[in-house]
């Protein structure tokens, strides 16, 4: 299909202006099947570096590489037509200055085709969101618990319970709207201090583990699709619980396969005879 036959897909100036007017729908997608079956049913796909727990079975997102991202932002780039697409920038690769998170971002978008970037961080990364955004990137913020700094952060928990903890994101948060990003991600935040956040900021806030207030909801798909059978977060609803279907599956075609029923007759390729003409 030509570039001109293809759908319109929605950009980040397009996410912007939901705010107010329609609810961000958002799932993180890492494959290209499972952006082809998202795609039409999200605003927004996020290529999350949870991947690395996700797939790879990593305790924490801090070992991603910039490689690993890449070549999953290429697979659910070639499986959507619809979503926009963002891709996080992972541990490491944008935190030492401006510039190298602008070098990043630029690889990132060149190699995958993506819409624009994710990054943790609140004051401390507005200067860097203000460069990257002044020069044509797209940049997704992300305040409240950031899986990235996890180690200094005490664990997964949520925030906003002490009035240090409520000011810190409140800066955090004002901080990255007046740098630019087009919509923020609040996680593990408190539901009330998540709603005022809402009212207050001009860009989207999307939601995970703060409030039904805010402006869109993300889910990790895997989590939203019942995979994972032995945690589940609070914030997280199981809209489907395919992890015991796929189990139950597996476990069919085993004994299929030791009883030899499977493969039948209808699942193996005959030999066609052709007759002595040839015909």
């Amino acid at each position: 299909m030509s570039a001109h036959g293809k759908h319109k897909r929605l950009t980040t100036a397009s996410i912007r202006q939901m705010k107010g007017e329609a609810r961000i729908v958002c799932l993180t997608a890492y494959t290209t099947p499972i952006a082809r079956l998202l795609d039409t049913h999200c605003d927004l796909l996020l290529v999350g570096d949870s991947l690395g727990m996700v797939l790879y079975g990593m305790d924490t997102t801090v070992g991603v590489t910039l490689d690993m991202m890449i070549a999953h932002g290429r697979a659910v780039m070639r499986g959507v037509e619809h979503a926009c697409v963002i891709v996080d920038l992972p541990f490491g690769t944008y935190q030492e200055s401006k510039e190298q998170a602008f070098r990043n971002a630029v690889r990132l978008m060149q190699e995958t085709g993506c819409d624009g970037v994710k990054l943790e961080g609140g004051e401390e990364m507005a200067e860097t969101i203000a460069f990257l955004v002044a020069r044509g990137i797209p940049v997704f913020g992300h305040v409240g618990l950031m899986p990235q700094l996890v180690h200094t952060a005490g664990g997964f928990r949520s925030l906003g319970h002490s009035d240090a903890e409520t000011q810190k994101i409140w800066r955090d948060a004002i901080a990255v709207d007046q740098a630019g990003a087009f919509a923020i991600v609040v996680e593990g935040t408190v539901e009330p201090l998540a709603r005022e956040l809402t009212e207050k900021l001009a860009a989207p806030t999307v939601g995970i583990g703060a409030s039904p207030a805010c402006d869109g909801q993300v889910l990790v798909s895997d989590d939203m699709l019942g995979l994972f059978t032995d945690f589940k977060p609070k914030f997280v609803k199981r809209f489907a619980d395919l992890g015991p279907t796929v189990s139950e599956a597996a476990a069919a075609y085993a004994d299929e396969v030791r009883s030899g029923a499977f493969p039948g007759p209808e699942h193996t390729f005959q030999v066609r005879r052709q007759s002595p003409s040839g015909k």
